[in-house]
């Protein structure tokens, strides 16, 4: 007696179908699993057996053999528990196999019969509508997610014997309704940028920042409001649209890292590790190649505090994301393509003493200059190269922590923010770019068109300073931004002035 069962499963964070094919036969009692399955998925003969016994089936004593196709790819993850014990049933006459073959399945069991949910649920639904399945059946903790997509009838299943009741026609479950999340009505911050007192520079910084969604780095000594500013910076962010949402759902969904009850990301995600990450941890990897941090903070910001003290390997792994917006991992157990388009926004001290008398701290700086230069070594220039704006953080000053009345808050910020983006999605309308850091050169060659004043600048500028061709075009996306800012139709003298001026080495970083 043999069935056939679709289910899915997850490579990177793209989802495909996989058919768990389920032959029970006579002969001595054995349950084996073939099709490279991994530990967890082994240890699903235990799981399903007990699951069946609990919810009221009988298990068949006979000869079972379950094999998940295609066999050449390697499988993880416990979401095969319900297609086996489904299979199983539909083998034995339990379940008839003309409802189970039109139908995808998805769920983890637990010893008592209960469906769990498992990672990796949307990125399945959308394999499954791609090849032409109409329904789909998963774990109630999963049905937000999977209802994200749209022309799939999606049923959520709280036990196995739901799943039999629903497939014989005795009760029959109703279908989930499409997830509609409202993305203008994403709740307010707890946080604000008029609790930074001072740093009307950096503030301004981190406003054109936003507007492009330029990479940032600051610098400045401990307790001058770096990480403050940094962790208020998703507050001035435009809203996600629902096609950035989805990306960055498709992306926390594969990894299981969906928020309870919760079937889309609406807030723009911020990530922050540790600097002693690996580059795996930071980029991705694995065996079977898995999303890093650059993946997590997809649409969103990814902040890297105390920058220098990041691994080398781990920060020049960033190069290439930061360019590309998407990551390439290849290992034994398979290729993954992540998307990693994300603002960078590193923090860093002056010099290992963190005492620079130059920004405002103490003059009794113990580093040499050599220690100094080492220091700011360890960031290499071609990192340095793909930051668009370096900006000095200082101390504030002590009348400016009781001022409170002029500080703007982050709602009126963001208003400019998203004055600007909207012409930005106005302007490249019909085009996967999205806002000026995403240009290309034939962009770049047709929206960036300093007038003469501002060209004769720019050259200057590029000579005295030596910037690369790639600073060039850096720092004409962000003339580019600040022009939106302003209302401005053309790029300005001035708008190129100030963007050259955020390029300058600060410290000599």
């Amino acid at each position: 007696m043999l069935a056939k069962v679709p289910g899915g499963a997850v490579l990177g964070i793209d989802g495909y179908l996989v058919y768990v094919e389920v032959d029970v036969s006579s002969g001595l009692p054995s349950f084996e699993i073939v099709g490279l399955p991994d530990t967890a998925i082994r240890e699903a003969r235990e799981r399903v057996r007990a699951a069946l016994r609990n919810s009221g089936y009988e298990f068949p004593l006979r000869r079972i053999t379950v094999n998940l196709a295609p066999a050449m790819i390697r499988k993880e993850g416990a979401g095969f528990d319900l297609p086996i014990a489904i299979g199983i049933l539909s083998a034995i006459g339990e379940v008839d196999k003309g409802k189970v073959a039109d139908c995808v399945f998805l769920g983890e069991l637990s010893l008592d019969g209960n469906v769990r949910g498992t990672p990796g649920a949307l990125s399945i639904a959308l394999a499954t509508k791609e090849q032409g399945f109409c329904e789909m059946i998963v774990a109630e903790a999963n049905v937000g997610e999977a209802a994200l997509v749209d022309g799939l009838d999606i049923y959520g299943v709280g036990t196995l014997r739901d799943v039999v009741r629903h497939l014989n026609g005795v009760e029959r479950i109703e279908r989930a309704g499409r997830t509609n999340i409202n993305l203008s009505s994403v709740r307010a911050e707890d946080v604000d940028f008029a609790d930074v007192a001072g740093q009307t520079h950096a503030k301004r910084v981190l406003e054109i920042a936003a507007a492009g969604s330029h990479n940032v780095l600051m610098v400045g000594p401990p307790g001058s409001g770096k990480t403050m500013l940094a962790r208020r910076f998703h507050t001035i962010l435009p809203p996600l649209s629902w096609d950035e949402a989805f990306e960055v759902t498709k992306v926390y969904s594969a990894l299981g890292l969906l928020p309870a009850g919760n079937g889309l990301i609406s807030r723009r995600p911020f990530r922050s590790p540790h600097h002693t990450i690996s580059p795996a941890g930071l980029i991705g990897g694995g065996r079977i190649p898995k999303p890093g941090e650059i993946s997590l903070a997809h649409r969103g910001v990814l902040f890297l505090d105390e920058l220098p003290e990041f691994g080398s390997h781990a920060l020049e792994a960033l190069r290439q994301p930061m360019e590309d917006g998407f990551v390439t991992v290849a290992r034994v157990g398979g290729v993954g393509v992540f998307p990693s388009r994300f603002i960078l926004l590193g923090a860093m001290n002056p010099c290992l003493c963190f005492k620079s008398a130059n920004l405002g701290g103490s003059s009794s700086c113990t580093c040499s200059p050599g220690a100094v230069r080492r220091y700011l070594n360890r960031l290499s220039g071609p990192l340095l190269d793909r930051i668009d704006l370096h900006v000095e953080v200082g101390q504030v000053e002590v009348h400016e922590l009781h001022e409170s009345k002029d500080r703007e808050r982050s709602m009126d910020i963001q208003k400019r923010v998203m004055k600007a983006r909207d012409a930005q999605i106005a302007r490249f309308s019909g085009t996967p770019v999205r806002c000026n850091a995403e240009m290309g050169s034939g962009e770049i060659e047709t929206y960036c068109k300093p007038t003469k004043d501002a060209r004769t600048l720019l050259y200057s500028a590029m000579h005295k300073l030596g910037l690369s061709v790639r600073s060039y075009t850096r720092t004409l996306k962000v003339a580019r931004t600040i022009a939106d800012l302003e209302g401005s139709e053309g790029i300005q003298a001035h708008h190129v002035a100030e963007a050259v001026g955020y390029r300058m080495p600060v410290f000599g970083v």
